[in-house]
C-alpha cells in the first residue's frame, strides 16, 4: 500500500508502547486513526492529542479476547470513516510463569488475548479491507515466536501461533490475488509498559499464587530489558515502512534471527533444541 493519506488504521493496544508507536507514524502520514484499548484513561487523552493535533481520530474500548468487541470496533471504523484500510492486531499480555505452575484459566487469558485476538481481526476485518480495494493486516507476535524461552509457555504458544496465522493468510491472500497484504510484526526488547498492563488487566479469577522467586526475577529483568529496548515510536515507523514496501517480516532486531539460525542447524545436525 503506496498512499497512507486520508486511509483509515484501526490499532489494538493503541493507546500505549507500539500500538501508540503506530498510530503517531500512520497520523504523520495523514492517516485517520480508530484507537482500541482497555485502558480508558490512557485511551481517551490519546485521542484528544491526536485530534488536537489536527488528525481524525476515534478512540474505544476494546478487549480483543472478546469477538462482540472486535465487531464493534469494526462497526464504529465504518460508522464513522466508511472504511477501513490497515488493521494492526497489536494488543497483547504476558505473565513470566513456569508452564507446570500457570494455571489454565491464565492459559486461556493469555491465549484468549495474544492468539484469538488477531484470529477475530481477520475474521471481521479482512472483508472491510478487501472492499476497499486496497489495504493491509498487520499482527504483532514476538521473537518470542520464533524462540520459546523458559517461564513463557502461553505467550511463547501465542505468539508461535500469530506467526502461522499470519503466514498463512498471506499466501493465501497472494493465491488469490487479494488487493489486500499482510505483515507480522516479530519485536525483541522495546520500551513499553507490557509487563504493568498485563498485571493491572489480568483476569481477578485467574491471578495464580507466586511462581516463587525465579520467576519475581525473570520479571524484574524482563522488566529492565525492555526498559533499555527501542522505543516504539520507532517500531512504529518500521511497520509503516513494511506496509508501504510490501515486506511480510517486520523485525526490530534482525542480529536476533541467528538464534533462530542457530535453532534450525541444531535441528538438521543432531535434532536437539538449543538454549533460547
Amino acid at each position: 500500500m503506496k498512499d497512507f493519506k486520508d486511509k483509515v488504521a484501526v490499532i489494538t493496544g493503541g493507546a500505549s508502547g507500539i500500538g501508540l508507536g503506530m498510530a503517531r507514524a500512520f497520523a504523520e502520514r495523514g492517516m485517520k486513526l480508530v484507537i482500541a484499548d482497555l485502558d480508558e484513561a490512557a485511551l481517551e487523552s490519546v485521542t484528544k492529542t491526536f485530534r488536537s493535533a489536527g488528525v481524525e481520530a476515534v478512540g474505544q474500548l476494546c478487549d480483543v479476547s472478546q469477538h462482540e468487541q472486535i465487531q464493534s470496533l469494526a462497526d464504529l471504523a465504518v460508522d464513522t470513516f466508511g472504511g477501513v484500510n490497515v488493521l494492526c492486531n497489536n494488543a497483547g499480555v504476558g505473565i513470566p510463569t513456569a508452564t507446570h505452575n500457570m494455571k489454565l484459566k491464565d492459559w486461556k487469558w493469555i491465549i484468549d488475548v495474544d492468539l484469538w485476538g488477531p484470529i477475530y481481526g481477520v475474521e471481521v476485518f479482512l472483508p472491510l479491507i478487501e472492499a476497499q480495494g486496497e489495504g493491509h493486516i498487520n499482527s504483532t507476535s514476538s521473537m518470542a515466536g520464533m524462540i520459546a524461552a523458559r517461564r513463557m509457555g502461553a505467550y511463547n504458544v501465542a505468539k508461535h501461533g500469530v506467526i502461522a496465522l499470519m503466514a498463512s493468510l498471506e499466501r493465501e491472500l497472494r493465491a488469490r490475488r487479494s488487493p489486500v497484504t499482510s505483515s507480522v510484526l516479530c519485536p525483541g526488547p522495546i520500551n513499553t509498559n507490557i509487563s504493568a498492563n498485563s498485571v493491572q488487566f489480568r483476569p481477578s479469577v485467574a491471578k495464580p499464587k507466586p511462581d516463587g522467586p525465579k520467576a519475581g526475577q525473570m520479571g524484574a529483568e524482563i522488566q529492565a530489558m525492555l526498559e533499555k529496548g527501542m522505543q516504539p515510536d520507532e517500531v512504529g515507523a518500521l511497520v509503516a515502512d513494511a506496509i508501504e514496501n510490501d515486506r511480510f517480516w517486520v523485525l526490530t532486531h534482525p542480529r536476533w534471527t541467528k538464534t533462530v539460525q542457530k535453532q534450525l542447524d541444531a535441528m538438521n545436525n543432531d535434532q536437539s533444541l538449543t538454549k533460547a
